[in-house]
């Protein structure tokens, strides 16, 4: 065999990935390497490894904002980054924007807008494109969330939704943030999308706007009786916020505080979290393998315990039953 072609058949050399002890003492610069390898090596064993070891070890709040552009969510997130650090506390953001349609890359660039120190090591900051999931959390996020969570004390999601697609974010989140501008209509049309089944906490934006702001908060609370948002015995909070004047961010803190209690009560964040790893599982084969894939997955029992492990048997094997 030429030698040219013996060189293309071998096998990829092991990925350089420090465990996630190095990842904490290694700063901003391990933790992008890494995040580099999520986007670039999906399906390796060792990043598979890894991101079990991180599902297991996540330590991190899971604060999912979402809600339409222009709403106020990156002004909100660098309110939230300020008060978090002030606090003592460490805090990766993702800022999960649309994918240009010419490189795939993120087209908004969120961190742009953070105003964060360089030399923090306690703030990280990152972009990640939606790629085919119209605003929603993409597999590569998902996974990038995975470990953020288990390398720092709060993660901050940030996701450019439009309609159903904001239901990505439970996917990963602790506590689910709907953001809602006054005067847009915002309050009607997600509560025709479905929307309002979703949220944790509901935030009125740009409290500034009193008489509109207050006008705004009593159609979403509205919206919510009709919708029966909350369930198991969490009563959806409506919020009016100024991220820009700081009124209302007291009252969201303690609505946080709040639903992490209800969470931590009876093991609830322990269930949610092993619903949202299935689900991951679930939709990397659907977007993967389709319909078809779904339904040979159901049917299979595996040998993998850790979420990434699972899917890439799921994957393995259906692919081999392709071929």
């Amino acid at each position: 065999m030429p030698r040219a072609e013996a060189q293309t058949d071998s096998p990829p050399a092991p990925l350089d990935l420090p465990d996630l002890a190095t990842l904490r003492a290694g700063g901003k610069r391990a933790v992008a390497r890494a995040l580099a390898l999520v986007e670039t090596a999906r399906g390796r064993p060792e990043l598979v490894a890894l991101l079990d070891q991180a599902a297991e070890a996540g330590k991190a709040h899971v604060l999912g904002l979402t809600g339409p552009p222009g709403v106020g969510k990156s002004t909100l997130t660098n309110a939230l980054l300020q008060r978090a650090r002030a606090a003592g506390q460490t805090v990766a953001v993702l800022a999960v924007d649309p994918s240009s349609r010419r490189t795939g890359g993120a087209l908004l660039g969120d961190r742009a807008r953070m105003k964060t120190d360089p030399d923090d090591r306690g703030v990280f900051v990152r972009s990640m494109a939606a790629r085919d999931r119209l605003g929603g959390l993409s597999d590569d996020s998902i996974a990038a969330v995975v470990l953020l969570r288990a390398l720092y004390d709060l993660v901050i999601v940030e996701t450019v939704g439009v309609g159903q697609s904001e239901a990505d974010i439970s996917l990963v989140a602790d506590t689910v943030v709907l953001c809602i501008q006054p005067a847009s209509g915002d309050s009607l049309q997600f509560m025709k999308a479905g929307v309002m089944e979703l949220p944790d906490i509901i935030v009125v934006t740009k409290a500034d706007m009193a008489e509109v702001s207050r006008r705004a908060a009593s159609e979403v609370a509205g919206a919510l009786s009709l919708s029966g948002g909350g369930a198991g015995g969490w009563t959806v909070p409506v919020i009016r916020l100024s991220a820009a004047t700081g009124e209302g961010l007291a009252a969201f803190d303690a609505a946080v505080s709040d639903h992490l209690t209800y969470l931590d009560a009876a093991g609830r964040r322990a269930v949610l979290r092993r619903a949202q790893a299935e689900k991951w599982v679930e939709e990397a084969v659907r977007v993967r393998f389709g319909t078809w894939g779904l339904a040979r997955a159901r049917g299979l029992t595996l040998a993998a315990k850790g979420p990434f492990s699972r899917e890439a048997e799921v994957a393995a094997r259906l692919t081999s039953a392709q071929d």
